[in-house]
């Protein structure tokens, strides 16, 4: 019986070197890989030959605002997107009443979260939130006394629907930033978070994320304008004519990646801390499984890999700011991975 030698090799001759991109923080990243889809795109090649892929679905959410922004339709496996998931719609729905009092959904949304309140008592406590608005203050968003005389008519609720109303009243001023408005709501939130999901640690940090975009706005109303913004269905602006072909950007996970290509694949969140993730660090074949994700997530361009990290991440569950490169690109030679650096 003959036998052949066999010659296994990991290398591709020719082409461009893989790229490490450092960025200032969370949003330049997002904004950085935006502005090379685009480029990449001018140069020809279609979004569908490129990926964005992710260790998990929460490290997208930030970058799925700034691809709507920019007009860029995507679909993403391996997680809901952001603004579908049912936790962050609660949290949502607080900001729209604070930014309008008259928004019936967002009310009755969250009147139901609250336990023992049922759609007949939703209703009733709306219908008072719509007669008592009439009279007040044209003024309303403006006027500090306004604001607070709103959410004080409330007292006679019973306590699981007046601490609503107190939590309201205390964040209801426009001159609160959103940050600090999303932070007492969460807070509020966090009870029924933890009592409504089996998951609540998973969907905490998906919140965690959330918190970290809104201390990028300076008034509720951006905020909110931004996230109701819906990602187009056509063919990218002022890039190619609308026509029947469909074109999307993949937005993935690692482990929704595994068996598929691309030519262009951008791996984000290769921070210290994000990917691996901190907690893998307490079993050394958690930490191996980390790193056979980093090896697919790295093996499935063809042509063009960008990997990218911020510096400058607060994690708030462990109180650390994470600033250092994945352990598992940390010290290659830039002769294998050239490095990149994105300021303001």
């Amino acid at each position: 019986m003959r036998t052949y030698t066999k010659e296994l090799y990991t290398r591709k001759d020719g082409g461009q070197l893989p790229q490490l991109v450092s960025t200032e923080n969370e949003n330049m990243q997002s904004r950085y890989v935006v502005q090379k889809i685009l480029e990449l795109r001018e140069q020809g090649i279609p979004l569908e030959e490129m990926a964005v892929l992710f260790r998990s679905s929460f490290h997208s959410f930030d970058l799925e605002i700034e691809l709507t922004r920019a007009n860029l339709p995507f679909r993403k496996y391996g997680g809901y997107k952001f603004i579908e998931t049912a936790h962050v719609k609660d949290v949502i729905a607080y900001l729209r009443v604070l930014e309008n009092p008259r928004d019936v959904v967002s009310w009755n949304r969250i009147l139901l979260l609250i336990d023992g309140v049922g759609p007949r008592t939703a209703e009733k406590v709306v219908d008072d939130i719509l007669k008592k608005r009439v009279g007040l203050a044209t003024e309303f968003k403006e006027a500090v006394t306004a604001t607070t005389k709103f959410w004080m008519d409330y007292g006679n609720y019973p306590d699981n629907i007046r601490s609503l109303f107190t939590m309201l009243k205390q964040v209801a001023a426009p001159s609160v930033p959103p940050a600090e408005k999303a932070f007492h709501v969460m807070q509020y939130y966090e009870p029924i978070l933890r009592a409504r999901y089996d998951d609540h640690l998973k969907r905490r940090k998906d919140l965690e994320t959330f918190q970290n975009i809104t201390e990028r706005y300076k008034t509720v109303d951006e905020l909110l304008t931004d996230l109701a913004l819906e990602p187009p269905t056509e063919s990218v602006a002022d890039i190619e004519a609308p026509g029947p072909e469909r074109e999307f950007l993949t937005l993935s996970t690692i482990h929704s990646a595994k068996g598929l290509e691309w030519s262009v694949v951008f791996v984000i969140y290769a921070l210290e801390g994000r990917f691996p993730a901190m907690r893998a660090a307490a079993s050394d074949a958690e930490m191996e499984e980390e790193r056979r994700l980093m090896y697919v997530a790295c093996t499935r361009a063809k042509q063009h890999l960008i990997i990218t990290y911020p510096m400058n991440v607060y994690d708030r569950e462990s109180g650390l700011i994470l600033t250092k490169p994945s352990r598992f690109i940390e010290g290659i030679g830039e002769n294998l991975l050239e490095p990149w650096v994105v300021e303001t």
